[in-house]
């Protein structure tokens, strides 16, 4: 099933802030997707906002980063 562009907006986005928000913490792509226990290119195409990642795997993500929903 395609995405919508408003959808592809919003993967773009949300994985641009994951993105800021492990800079942030001056982690690596691989060390996030150790604490999270996810393949590399998974948090390579979640951050470039290539896929949706469901909604648990989002809280494991947030509690790596440390930050808030809001955040």
């Amino acid at each position: 099933m395609a995405l919508s562009k408003e959808q592809a907006v919003l993967l773009h986005t949300f994985g641009a802030n994951v993105r800021r928000l492990r800079s942030a913490e001056k982690l690596t792509q691989a060390k996030l997707a150790e604490r999270v226990d996810l393949e590399l290119r998974t948090i390579q195409k979640f951050e470039s906002g290539e896929i949706n990642l469901p909604l648990t795997t989002l809280y494991r993500v947030r509690r790596a980063l440390g930050c808030s929903w809001e955040a």
